[in-house]
């Protein structure tokens, strides 16, 4: 069975983590054996994010399972971008991952800890001309809703992680689970 970890921390979009959560938990439901489990990991076990939304996670970087994809949301991702642990353990997890994704400002965080280089990118419309500024060698994209360049994949902003995670499911197992997928959650997928 796959690991799915979806790393958060405190100020992190809630629909950035809750979104992708939702589209791989849906998934998983919808089969007879379900092909991951999905946890959400980050440096202590609770969390306040955006909006004083409290939230637990599953695992902390303490007890990190290996993971075989690794989804980094986004937020206000300054203070994360600073936390030596939580770079370290993205690095860390880089050798079991076939997948690597983020959702918005997550590409900060994935860029800082050295897994995004220069591989086409994209991230929240109003980031990416910083996203540009900070790591110069990305490949920034706009006005898509993701981007997959090798086994990373970045998504624009907050909604469009749902997407990219939909794209992610179809990767991951089938076009048929993705479409179920999104029927079950009665959203419009937009496959680009």
């Amino acid at each position: 069975m796959l690991q799915i970890g979806i790393v958060i921390y405190d100020d992190a979009e809630v629909l950035d983590f809750a979104g992708p959560y939702e589209v791989f938990a849906t998934a998983a439901r919808l089969c007879d054996t379900p092909p991951w489990q999905v946890a959400l990991i980050s440096e202590r076990r609770d969390v306040m994010a955006r909006g004083g939304f409290p939230v637990r996670s599953h695992f902390s970087l303490n007890n990190l399972p290996p993971l075989d994809v690794l989804l980094v949301s986004g937020g206000v991702h300054t203070g994360a971008m600073e936390s030596e642990a939580l770079l370290n353990a993205l690095r860390d997890t880089q050798a079991s991952a076939q997948w690597i994704a983020s959702v918005c400002t997550g590409a900060f965080l994935l860029a800082q800890a050295g897994l995004l280089t220069d591989q086409k990118v994209t991230t929240h419309w109003e980031d990416i001309a910083d996203l540009r500024q900070r790591f110069p060698a990305l490949n920034v994209q706009e006005n898509v809703r993701w981007v997959e360049d090798g086994n990373r994949i970045t998504s624009a902003g907050i909604s469009a992680g749902i997407d990219m995670s939909l794209h992610l499911v179809e990767r991951l197992h089938s076009r048929e689970l993705a479409e179920k997928t999104a029927r079950q959650m009665d959203y419009a997928w937009q496959c680009r």
